[in-house]
């Protein structure tokens, strides 16, 4: 397992700096096991995709967007190829005035030039320009909209083992009613409850499952007919219009498209079955 971006004790430091951001690159994939760290902490990729399971959800990033890590959260890490990403530690005081739920952020080019300029710094105490690029660095990540890129993993135990077995086979198309047998409840309490504890409708929250694993397959180059079949959509175009009216483009094109314009998903694709 590889290590964590900056030392144990750094990351759970809570005097020294105000923040440490560190860039790293990996010819290979990165994946960390849940742990936490009293530091808040903001992920992201420069290119590709990451995935990250943090407070009971699975956020799919892609590397237009950051996740944002409240300190003392446990996470969990998975890039998807390639390891190309940075990362800001932000002491626990300092994280008073930022979100106090992990989430995820859209970036912006001032915030990736101001952690570039970060990741250079050598010197525990910052000179007065560098407190002042660090202060930039707060009040983007208090002030850039989040975007709703998550997944909320219900708590129920007969839910939650729905949850992951639609996770690990997002093709499986069979009935609420079905799976409400499967796992021992009713169906209207399967239904009340999926909306009570994630906010979605269990038609909704299956469909927003597999446009996420959607995002991680194409990252891995996998050819768009074959994701939408590994998915359980009838057939291409079926898929290519739920991935267009949901990324505002076609499949493959997403990642080779203007990628800053993608990667929000709009509050009325909630109302999609």
């Amino acid at each position: 397992m590889p290590s964590t971006l900056v030392s144990a004790q750094l990351a759970n430091a809570t005097g020294g700096p105000l923040l440490v951001a560190t860039l790293r690159s990996s010819p290979v994939a990165r994946t960390t096991a849940l742990h936490q760290h009293a530091r808040g902490q903001l992920l992201g990729a420069q290119r590709g995709l990451l995935s990250v399971q943090a407070a009971h959800q699975h956020w799919v990033v892609p590397a237009t967007h950051a996740v944002w890590i409240a300190p003392d959260c446990s996470h969990a890490l998975r890039s998807h190829g390639p390891f190309d990403g940075w990362s800001v530690y932000v002491e626990p005081q300092a994280c008073a005035g930022l979100p106090r739920q992990t989430c995820v952020i859209a970036t912006s080019a001032l915030l990736l030039e101001a952690v570039r300029r970060a990741a250079t710094w050598s010197q525990p105490l910052l000179e007065p320009p560098q407190s002042r690029i660090a202060q930039v660095i707060l009040d983007e990540i208090a002030g850039l909209p989040q975007e709703p890129l998550g997944l909320p993993l219900p708590r129920d135990p007969r839910l939650l083992r729905i949850a992951q077995a639609l996770a690990d086979s997002p093709d499986d198309n069979r009935l609420l009613e079905h799976w409400a047998q499967w796992a021992g409840v009713s169906p209207r309490t399967l239904a009340r409850r999926f909306i009570a504890e994630t906010g979605f409708t269990f038609s909704q929250w299956r469909q927003r499952a597999r446009l996420l694993r959607a995002l991680e397959l194409l990252a891995a180059h996998a050819p768009v007919t074959r994701v939408a079949l590994d998915l359980g959509y009838e057939n291409v175009s079926a898929f290519i219009a739920m991935f267009r009216r949901t990324f505002g483009t076609t499949p493959g094109r997403y990642f080779t498209d203007g990628a800053s314009d993608y990667g929000h998903i709009p509050p009325q694709s909630r109302n999609t079955p």
